[in-house]
């Protein structure tokens, strides 16, 4: 399995990151994929990368949440990097007006000029997208013009957006809300081929059931994996390596 996004640099994990990952090996994780929030936390994510080379692999972005007034700053601090080392992803990036639109212009300039640049780059995205998912579906269609591809991160949406995301070549990340009994997410994901889903925790929040309410971390990809195989009704070996030949595929190894 891999877990597509997974926050491991994150200060929730500095008292036990070495088991953390441990864990994560031992549950058969092959590899996880870092999405980059703002500057504050650049260094500590390529740092682990480093540390961890070829099974933390980091992204390069600005986050829709911490798109403020120096937002101009923080995306010239994105190209710097780019400029400077390989990336997997331009990620995690898109809109959120679920917790403010204060910065919703700015959000909307942010997310589409860094579209560009994963074009100029050659690199998938990773969409961040809460309140604002059709929003998000048209600037990438509009920006992207089909040159993009990449992965609607914690996919929340409906039937009919699912398959517009499919059909612009995107892939649907799928995280511990599909154990949620009142999310209606497994109820989409019936009408959703397997083809069009990766996993990821979004660790070290929305940890899946059983571990609901408690920090989430790469190896609760399993109990993902284990949701889907259920609603699918298919085997969870399955699950677990045609999804991984998706993240593969996204990720371009």
């Amino acid at each position: 399995m891999i877990d597509t996004h997974c926050h491991l640099y994150s200060e929730e994990f500095l008292a036990d990151l070495n088991e953390v990952i441990d864990r994560a090996k031992k549950t058969g994780i092959e590899k996880v994929y870092l999405p980059a929030i703002d500057s504050s936390t650049h260094e500590a994510m390529i740092a682990l990368a480093d540390h961890h080379e070829a099974y933390c692999i980091p992204m390069m972005g600005l986050h829709p949440c911490y798109v403020e007034s120096n937002y101009e700053d923080e995306l010239k601090l994105v190209e710097d990097w780019l400029g400077k080392r390989k990336f997997a992803a331009i990620g995690e990036i898109g809109l959120d007006y679920y917790h403010s639109v204060e910065y919703k212009s700015q959000q909307i300039d942010a997310f589409s000029r860094q579209i560009n640049m994963a074009i100029a780059h050659n690199l998938p995205i990773v969409i961040h997208t809460r309140s604002s998912m059709d929003d998000c579906i048209r600037i990438v269609e509009e920006v992207g013009k089909g040159k993009i591809t990449g992965i609607f991160h914690c996919f929340g949406g409906d039937e009919r957006q699912a398959k517009k995301i499919i059909e612009l070549g995107f892939m649907l990340g799928i995280g511990g809300v599909v154990t949620y009994k009142n999310a209606g997410l497994a109820r989409v994901l019936e009408s959703v081929p397997l083809d069009a889903i990766v996993l990821e925790t979004d660790a070290p929040y929305l940890s899946p059931v059983p571990y609901r309410g408690k920090r989430n971390e790469a190896s609760y990809v399993q109990y993902v994996a284990e949701k889907i195989s259920e609603i699918k009704r298919i085997p969870l070996e399955e699950v677990d390596n045609l999804t991984t030949a998706n993240a593969k595929k996204i990720f371009g190894f």
